[in-house]
């Protein structure tokens, strides 16, 4: 039975990440030492090839995509990009404790939004629409294998939506340059709308040649 396989990659460290800071719709580019990482990456394990590759619109996923697929044009999708943190965006948890709102919101949990942002439920919705539409057109295009380059924040959602094993949010956590291979069935989605998450990435080079085979291998 034909099936669709979607690569989540979260994308490399970016310089607010290094600061700590809230970094969501803020163009914060990717540290160098994010660079030589996914570089240190690819010549260390193995990122399986695509069909397609569709990347968040922030500048630190698409630089993250054309790093580990140089020949990839990426189809930017706005519904992955992270959440909008509104007036908190680019500032640190340290610099925001005098300000009460910013306790409120962390302690309102999913509902509450920081003032002009998006709270957690609206950020969920979003990249869930996101996602389905993605499902949509790769079974309607016949399209079986695709990259995208997102967020950490993005791919938890995602899995934890649709993610089979079943796991909280923060079981998806993974680290920058890293992520997890999921692959729907169109008539358990059709019923279910689940998938399985079957792989994480990248693959160490053994395990890859041995499953994917020496023609899915792809030079640095």
């Amino acid at each position: 039975m034909k099936s669709y396989t979607i690569h989540l990659i979260r994308h490399g460290i970016c310089e607010g990440n290094l600061e700590g800071r809230y970094i969501g719709r803020t163009e914060s580019p990717l540290a160098d030492v994010g660079m030589q990482q996914i570089l240190e990456l690819k010549q260390t394990t193995t990122y399986p090839d695509a069909e397609s590759f569709y990347a968040s619109p922030s500048t630190r996923c698409v630089d993250t995509l054309r790093i580990i697929y140089p020949w990839a044009e990426p189809v930017v999708i706005l519904e992955m990009a992270e959440c909008d943190f509104g007036d908190w965006e680019n500032k640190t948890a340290e610099e925001l404790q005098k300000d009460p709102r910013f306790s409120e919101w962390m302690a309102q949990g999913q509902n509450a939004a920081p003032p002009n942002g998006e709270s957690s439920m609206v950020f969920m919705q979003r990249v869930c629409k996101g996602f389905e539409t993605l499902v949509s057109n790769m079974m309607f295009t016949g399209t079986t294998s695709a990259a995208l380059v997102t967020h950490g924040g993005v791919i938890m959602t995602i899995l934890a939506a649709y993610g089979l094993p079943r796991a909280k949010m923060t079981d998806w956590m993974c680290d920058p340059g890293y992520g997890y291979s999921i692959r729907i069935t169109p008539s358990i989605w059709t019923k279910s709308m689940v998938g399985e998450v079957f792989q994480l990435l990248p693959i160490p080079n053994e395990k890859a040649e041995e499953e994917l085979g020496p023609d899915n291998f792809f030079d640095i």
